[in-house]
């Protein structure tokens, strides 16, 4: 493996047992008590990914996480205390890929950074395939590449993440039909889906802001209610 993560944590014990299990599964673990410490590591260290704790003594993982999406698309994982949806949205709305509640088994830590590295590396690599399956779609003035990870909308780069890139291609791959919540993120997240899960939701949201799409009247990500959403085709 090899890959750099960063984990930021200012309660010492908490970071101090991810390091050991994430070590133990062969990745380069970089170690942060403060928000500090985490913006020094991000501007010096070419990362993999990063397990950010929400509330630190000088800051928080929500601006951590703002100013990584500023310079990097890799996976971010957040660690919070909070469990009210709507901090768990805001987190996602802002480019974190996942989130996970404290407490937590150091297990399921590790087997969600698995996940999410595996997407990582599946949508920056080229992929040689025997099939021969489309690459691109162009959809009035959408274009979208996968070999390449490159989106763009009317000539203008859409800047992606990993996880918006899937949903934007699943969509696509599946044009002119409505595509459920519980089918989008069993697709591109590959885990169960569980009622009240409002992580798609709020992916749907990141992306159409991207997009500049209305919420209420967008051209392209179309939101059937109460069965799913749709791109519709040309």
């Amino acid at each position: 493996m090899g890959e750099h993560i960063l984990v930021v944590d200012d309660e010492k014990e908490i970071a101090d047992v991810l390091e050991l299990y994430l070590q133990n599964d062969g990745y380069l673990v970089h170690k942060c008590y403060t928000a500090q410490e985490a913006l020094t590591c991000i501007q010096t260290v070419e990362l993999d990914l990063a397990l950010l704790d929400v509330m630190l003594p000088d800051g928080d993982g929500f601006q951590l996480c703002k100013t990584i999406r500023e310079r990097a698309y890799y996976p971010i994982i957040l660690l919070t205390a909070k469990v009210a949806d709507g901090d768990k949205i805001t987190g996602l709305t802002i480019g974190a890929d996942d989130y996970i509640t404290k407490p937590f088994s150091p297990l399921e830590v590790v087997a969600r950074v698995k996940t999410q590295l595996r997407r990582y590396r599946r949508y920056n690599q080229m992929e040689t395939r025997g099939e021969a399956a489309p690459t691109s779609y162009d959809i009035r003035g959408l274009s979208i590449h996968k070999d390449q990870h490159r989106c763009q909308l009317f000539g203008r780069s859409l800047q992606l993440t990993p996880i918006e890139f899937s949903i934007l291609w699943y969509l696509c791959q599946n044009q002119g039909r409505v595509v459920s919540s519980e089918e989008l993120f069993e697709a591109v997240w590959g885990e169960k889906f569980f009622k009240n899960n409002n992580t798609v939701m709020a992916h749907i949201g990141r992306l159409r802001e991207k997009m500049g799409e209305p919420a209420k009247h967008p051209k392209f990500i179309k939101t059937v209610w109460g069965v799913g959403y749709t791109i519709e085709k040309s």
